[in-house]
């Protein structure tokens, strides 16, 4: 019988071997990109944990009624009652009106940077819609308090409640007087859109510059115009993509906070109209935390935090598996 031999790799074979791991950095970079994405995960769990323990307090005295929309909606903060369901509403209406607008005139921005402009304006003019997109929200808010809201807010608002606010169906939604400062959902909601254009521009942009060109050149070849192209060929092909950008500018509608803070009235109540005062998720946040004094007032205001990380993930979620079954649609089509 022989005893096996332990064979040693010999020491220059083995810095060799790590030579080549790190010039070539492939085992590095994968290491990296990994432990950046347990980052990232842990980091979402620890905001959600964070927010879950500093909210027991506030969801062990009202639980589930904290979000019911059928039972008391006042948020009192004198009586220690609270009720997050008209903010939740507020959040959800002027992200509603933001995205309903946004998206046309984002695409239509996208389209014309992509595929309409002359290559001598393409440049500058992409450059300052990603400069909108830049500028801080205060300052959008601060422009819609002296600007927007009396210049342009209030003449729409009238406009609105006299056409669409005798017409049934649409007279709830456009009910009664704007307020003379303007502030209001349908302000907040306007604010927002063209705080979100530039994103949904700029990423439906780079989704239509990335369709190959082959696909406008058997379009073309085939006799459709260039509407056509685009209509049927381009939007089609790029339309996974157009939906995430989409989601990202939802997701910066639902959190937003200053600009809606600053024209959206701050009144925590349930109105039809989007032209009552309103509030939002964020924006009570912002307001109220500083103030908020004992530990049930404190943690209700963690709570509707809560509330607004696990809407995000909500409705991002449903984004998501709306984009699975439009992808899926376009590949059964195009087999």
């Amino acid at each position: 019988m022989q005893k096996s031999e332990t064979k040693l790799t010999p020491p220059h074979q083995r810095m060799s071997r790590l030579r080549q791991i790190f010039q070539h950095g492939d085992l590095t970079w994968q290491t990296l990109i990994i432990l950046m994405s347990v980052l990232v995960l842990a980091t979402m769990f620890a905001i959600g944990w964070m927010l879950w323990h500093e909210s027991s307090v506030g969801r062990t005295t009202f639980g589930w009624s904290f979000i019911n929309p059928f039972g008391d909606n006042t948020w009192d903060p004198v009586g220690n009652h609270f009720n997050s369901w008209p903010m939740i509403y507020g959040t959800l209406i002027t992200s509603l009106v933001a995205i309903i607008l946004a998206l046309p005139l984002g695409l239509g921005v996208a389209i014309f940077l992509a595929e309409l402009c002359p290559h001598w304006l393409r440049t500058p003019l992409g450059l300052m819609v990603e400069l909108l997109a830049a500028i801080p929200s205060v300052v959008y808010g601060l422009w819609g308090i002296f600007i927007f809201l009396p210049v342009i807010v209030t003449p729409i608002g009238t406009f609105l409640g006299n056409s669409l606010g005798v017409i049934p169906g649409f007279s709830t939604f456009f009910a009664g007087p704007i307020p003379v400062s303007g502030a209001s959902r349908l302000a907040a909601g306007l604010v927002l859109t063209i705080m979100i254009v530039p994103t949904v521009a700029a990423v439906s942009r780079d989704v239509f510059l990335a369709i190959p060109g082959s696909q406008r050149e058997a379009s073309l070849a085939m006799g459709a115009t260039q509407w056509e192209t685009i209509s049927r060929v381009l939007i089609p092909y790029g339309l996974s993509g157009i939906l995430g950008a989409v989601i990202l500018g939802l997701g910066r509608a639902l959190g937003e906070t200053m600009a809606v803070t600053m024209v959206v009235g701050n009144s925590p109540k349930i109105a039809a109209s989007l032209f009552a005062p309103g509030y939002s998720i964020a924006a009570v946040i912002a307001n109220e935390f500083t103030e908020a004094t004992g530990d049930l007032y404190l943690q209700s205001l963690v709570y509707l935090g809560l509330v607004l990380f696990l809407l995000t993930f909500l409705l991002n979620g449903m984004a998501r598996l709306l984009i699975l079954a439009t992808t899926q649609k376009g590949s059964k089509v195009a087999a």
